[in-house]
């Protein structure tokens, strides 16, 4: 009997080293290591798309490289994309690359770093 293959999820999100402003992405950092280790423990394969806004990536790109990567079964964005108006146009350019490159996987929304999880196992089966 073939051993049924594990979850994959993509994690995009913003790189907390790299989202300017006085504030002290460690907390943010740490959250997002975490998470990344309680997928490992739950035997989900997750990966993690992080982009800065400070200029250097072109955050398209990015997304779109990680999207064809491998086939998701899902995709969570991340609150720092989603909550802040100045990302509004970066919001809807990654959902539009979830929906042509991964048109098959789930997209969930988590509402802290440490509930990225949560939001993902809403939507796997």
């Amino acid at each position: 009997m073939a051993t049924p293959t594990p979850a994959r999820v993509l994690v995009i999100g913003l790189d907390p080293y790299r989202v300017p402003g006085p504030w002290d992405p460690e907390p943010v950092a740490t959250a997002v290591a975490e998470s990344m280790a309680r997928f490992a423990e739950r035997g989900i394969g997750a990966r993690s798309c992080l982009i800065g806004l400070d200029g250097i990536d072109d955050a398209e790109a990015v997304v779109t490289s990680a999207l064809r990567d491998q086939v998701w079964e899902c995709v969570v964005v991340g609150g720092g994309l989603r909550k802040e108006d100045e990302q509004l146009e970066l919001f809807e350019a990654i959902v539009n690359l979830v929906h042509r490159y991964a048109p098959d996987a789930a997209i969930a929304f988590n509402r802290t770093p440490s509930d990225v999880v949560e939001a993902a196992t809403r939507w796997l089966c």
